[in-house]
């Protein structure tokens, strides 16, 4: 039940329901955990969600077209679950923290690759290319912090609720995290 709950806070925040700073959002922890907690028959759920915010986001917020970064976004999203699903045997802390900031450093790589690759705001040289990178410094840390900081709480959150009695074990197996 978490990790579906994980999944639409993820979603409200990157769809900008919810008020966050710029590139500070639970998208990564959600797809994590759900990956290492969620059920492996419906990890399509966070990709599906997800891939449809973008659609909504790209085609009636800022009125996109769509083009080819689109699918390396969503090749990534698939990428985290698969993280998570091998975090699912051993979610021990530092392995944990070590997926997040997989998922923050790709992120970074892959979605400034794309906007160079697939857009026309830099030219499609060596030089453009650094120049996307450069650009998207400032989104890095925020991204890295919010990463760290929601995959954290998410994992550790199985725990602490269960302490308090909000959460049994009764069969979820997020309980048992």
């Amino acid at each position: 039940m978490l990790a579906y709950l994980f999944v639409i806070l993820a979603v409200a925040v990157h769809l900008t329901l919810l008020p966050h700073p710029w590139s500070f959002t639970p998208v990564v922890g959600a797809l994590l955990f759900f990956g290492a907690r969620g059920p492996r028959r419906q990890a399509w759920v966070p990709f599906a969600l997800l891939a449809v915010s973008d659609l909504i986001l790209n085609k009636f917020v800022y009125s996109y077209p769509l083009s080819g970064d689109i699918f390396i976004t969503w090749a990534w999203y698939a990428a985290v679950l698969w993280l998570g699903i091998n975090l699912r045997e051993n979610s021990k802390p530092l392995r944990v923290l070590g997926a997040a900031l997989a998922g923050s450093v790709s992120f970074f790589l892959l979605s400034n690759f794309g906007v160079w690759a697939f857009g026309t705001m830099y030219p499609h040289n060596w030089s453009g290319l650094m120049t996307s990178y450069i650009a998207g410094v400032p989104f890095f840390r925020p991204s890295v912090e919010g990463d760290l900081l929601f995959t954290s709480a998410m994992f550790v959150a199985p725990g602490v609720l269960y302490v308090l009695g909000i959460y049994g074990k009764h069969g979820d197996h997020a309980a048992s995290a």
